[in-house]
């Protein structure tokens, strides 16, 4: 099954010349979704997971969604399930899901649109998607460890600093720092302006003194020699003048965290789940964090308080008897103290 972003030209969903078939219906599908105002990112996963079905079903025979059933679409669900990558591990159960999740709107879609009878997959049963912990997330002191490693005496270390600030301060989402004009920075006022991010939608959000003095000193010193006229005001550049990739940016920024060695793997990901991690263990509300990640629900925000050990920590060494007992025998007054509590209590339970 191969990835999204490594299909060459875009070839066609299906055998064409027939308007019932596939081919005529899932790219009819698309434009709706186009039309609708979707976003890019998410018609293209569409059209990708649509891809990989059709494939499917077209091995088998079936070259028109009016002959997929339900235990077609059970069939599919199973092979999935079976399915092994390169590697030998199996799909995650949030994978399944996602493969599933475009076939069936389809599908709703073709109904809604008077194009089938019924719908197969109005009753599919989809797999549970997993409620997964970020694998890592950096402490304070590794985040600086990290933040220290490029070259600040060459532009384009400053650059890499500026970029890994940026995500450290603000939590941004890797396309979104991508996306960054010159006009989005307000530099006197500290904040960014994230146009159009997941969702299509906009926020404003802060950036802290450090971070917007490395990115100053990135614009000042650093982007007059990268940038190519006609400018079209791209505030992060590649060597050659051009706007990054976004798996050239992945693959500079997972570099620099293999390259601190703290046993932690990860990329422009890592340093969102660290900041909204540490600014919660500092006390920030999670609604604020919320906002300022661009969450659409809260419940997506809340995983950081699971995330966030230290103030449970804290609770356990201050409440857990053993830590207690510990303290007890290695400290003749506090076990004193402890003894004629007890004895307290038992009378009072008498």
């Amino acid at each position: 099954m191969p990835k999204k972003g490594q299909r060459g030209a875009r070839r066609p969903l299906g055998a064409e010349g027939d308007s019932q078939g596939f081919a005529a219906l899932a790219d009819a599908y698309l434009e709706s979704l186009r039309v609708r105002n979707y976003s890019g990112a998410t018609i293209e996963s569409r059209e990708h997971h649509l891809r990989e079905f059709i494939s499917w079903a077209e091995e088998r025979g079936l070259a028109r969604p009016s002959e997929v059933t339900k235990p077609t679409l059970e069939r599919y669900q199973r092979w999935l399930y079976h399915y092994r990558k390169k590697n030998g591990e199996p799909l995650s159960f949030r994978s399944q899901h996602g493969c599933l999740v475009p076939v069936r709107a389809l599908f709703k879609w073709l109904c809604r649109q008077n194009l089938l009878l019924a719908n197969p997959a109005a009753d599919l049963d989809l797999p549970r998607a997993e409620k997964r912990l970020p694998r890592h997330v950096l402490t304070a002191a590794e985040a600086e460890r990290v933040l220290g490693l490029p070259d600040v005496a060459e532009p384009l270390g400053v650059r890499d600093r500026a970029m890994l600030e940026a995500f450290y301060s603000t939590g941004l989402r890797r396309m979104e720092l991508l996306g960054l004009k010159l006009y989005d920075l307000d530099q006197e006022r500290g904040t960014l302006f994230v146009r159009q991010g997941k969702g299509k939608k906009d926020r404003m959000i802060p950036m802290g003194e450090r971070a917007f003095s490395w990115v100053r000193k990135y614009l000042d010193d650093a982007r007059p020699s990268l940038a190519l006229s006609p400018d079209d005001g791209t505030v992060f550049l590649t060597n050659a003048g051009l706007p990054f990739e976004a798996n050239r940016l992945t693959q500079l920024v997972r570099d620099y965290v293999d390259k601190a060695e703290i046993g932690k793997t990860g990329s422009c990901h890592l340093f969102r789940h660290t900041c909204a991690t540490l600014m919660l263990e500092g006390g920030a509300d999670i609604r604020f964090i919320q906002q300022m990640l661009g969450h659409a629900k809260l419940e997506t925000t809340q995983i950081y308080t699971q995330v966030s050990i230290r103030q449970l920590k804290e609770v356990h060494t201050r409440t857990h008897p053993a830590r207690l007992a510990l303290a007890a025998a290695t400290d003749p007054e506090l076990a004193a103290e402890l003894a004629e509590e007890e004895a307290e209590l038992a009378e009072e339970t008498e």
